[in-house]
């Protein structure tokens, strides 16, 4: 039951999410220009300052309604996503990033009910009348319901959470929201709670007062540096050896799942990366830190171009606090704890017989100890992660490497867990997405489980195992 309540979770998550982080590169650009050419920015500049508006108020509301419609029925639910969110947005004199999530996924969902309706009742050579004017029927209601009656309700919505979101920057509470987010990130949900909860109430208060500390909840690495580094100086076996590279992703690439995994050898160490965020937020609220668009991926880098004139020093502190504090606590349990021998490799301890799961029917499951497999053709692999963009890039190349040394030349993709292609012949995911991957894969496809993204060994055992599957 816990199990298929984290997969929902993780499914829901990744959903919101999945609007948000293909656009991410948008919302950059649009924080770069906020960043140079607002009055408050380094370089000042009332014609430039021109495209700030506009941008936020149309193009990222119809990006996150095109994309969620797209997602939803490819790219005829993106046109009537785009067309139901348009109506929300000049409807609207605040930013509809909330509208964008919901009516894109909406309209989507109702042009395809209507298409399904007329499926069969179609005569030759009228398909493309009734699909235009279809779409164009539908489109035009759903804008209009959006412009005359959904838009006072999102505005009101829009306008609930902003209070409650200034209620807790104003009392204080917000720097406690690490205890809640912190055991998420491990169970990756890190791109759901920051890209599809966090970024939208973000883009609005930085629409009003250029930044927003919400940009910094959870995508300040910092905690998560200061973890890692913990264990590059008093770590043993695999843990010590693999944490430098997993220190240099996460800092300079911000690929934080390479970090979560270090808090699963021992659970009390989670308390570091909690502590050292509550410290930073503390830090950013009393020094009115933030950042003027998202912070993605969570690199020091990324943190730096998108501060915010007069707050670049304020926050790297804010980076450089959650790592200290992290740092301290997490080396205070790891140097108290006498379980970890000096050749204990954690880290690596696979149980092989866990590490392939068949998706097929019951019974169908062979362990990887056996290298007895179900032969079958194999052109396509996957890395799926929760979003497609950061862990699953990273492994894919690992694992593609791998496969090309053991003479397996085949295409190697990285995809979100929720988008898993039908031609995919074999998945690769982490063990905390097992089981949505279970759920979202299609029927018969291997499902070969990884544990430490970092580790070559596990990707040279997969390469194995894939060789041997091959026919």
């Amino acid at each position: 039951m816990a199990s298929s309540m984290k997969a929902k979770v993780q499914k829901f998550g990744g959903f919101l999410s999945g609007m948000v982080m293909p656009n991410i590169g948008a919302l950059i650009a649009w924080g770069i220009i906020t960043a140079l050419f607002i009055p408050t920015g380094y370089f000042p500049n009332e014609k430039m300052n021109e495209l700030v508006g506009p941008t936020l108020k149309f193009l990222v509301p119809l990006l996150f309604g095109y994309t969620g419609g797209y997602n939803v029925y490819g790219r005829r639910g993106a046109v009537a996503g785009s067309l139901a969110t348009i109506g929300v947005i000049i409807g609207s004199e605040s930013t509809m990033m909330i509208g964008g999530m919901v009516m894109g996924p909406l309209g989507a969902w109702i042009i395809k009910k209507v298409d399904k309706m007329f499926e069969g009742h179609v005569k030759p050579g009228l398909e493309m009348l009734v699909d235009n004017f279809s779409m164009g029927i539908v489109g035009a209601l759903m804008m209009i319901a959006g412009f005359m009656v959904i838009t006072p309700l999102f505005a009101a919505i829009t306008g609930f959470l902003t209070v409650c979101v200034n209620f807790a920057i104003s009392h204080n509470i917000l720097p406690f929201t690490p205890i809640f987010v912190v055991p998420g990130q491990v169970l990756f949900l890190n791109n759901a709670i920051n890209h599809g909860i966090f970024t939208p109430l973000a883009i609005e208060q930085a629409a009003e007062t250029g930044k927003s500390i919400l940009y910094l909840v959870e995508a300040n690495g910092g905690n998560w540096a200061g973890l890692v580094l913990a264990f590059c100086a008093f770590g043993k076996g695999m843990s010590k050896k693999s944490a430098p590279g997993a220190a240099i992703i996460h800092i300079i690439g911000g690929i934080g799942e390479v970090s979560f995994p270090y808090a699963l050898i021992k659970p009390i160490t989670i308390l570091g990366p909690i502590c050292g965020s509550i410290a930073a937020l503390f830090w950013f609220t009393f020094m009115d830190g933030g950042a003027v668009a998202a912070v993605s991926p969570g690199s020091i880098i990324a943190l730096i171009i998108m501060s915010p004139k007069g707050k670049l020093l304020v926050n790297v502190m804010g980076y450089l606090i959650a790592a200290i504090v992290s740092f301290v606590i997490v080396a205070f349990f790891l140097k108290r704890d006498k379980s970890l021998g000096e050749d204990d490799d954690d880290m690596a301890a696979i149980d092989m017989s866990q590490f392939v799961e068949s998706h097929s029917a019951p019974g169908e499951e062979k362990k990887a100890s056996e290298g007895n497999f179900e032969k079958r053709s194999i052109s396509k692999v996957v890395f799926a992660c929760d979003a497609g963009m950061g862990s699953s890039a990273m492994g894919a190349s690992m694992l593609k490497t791998q496969l090309n040394k053991a003479g397996v030349f085949v295409d190697v993709g990285h995809v979100s867990i929720h988008q898993i292609p039908e031609d995919t012949d074999v998945i690769v995911t982490n063990t905390n997405l097992l089981e949505a991957a279970r759920k979202e894969a299609p029927e018969g496809i291997p499902i070969i489980e990884i544990k430490e993204f970092l580790n070559a060994d596990e990707h040279k055992a997969i390469a194995e195992q894939i060789k041997n599957m091959a026919k």
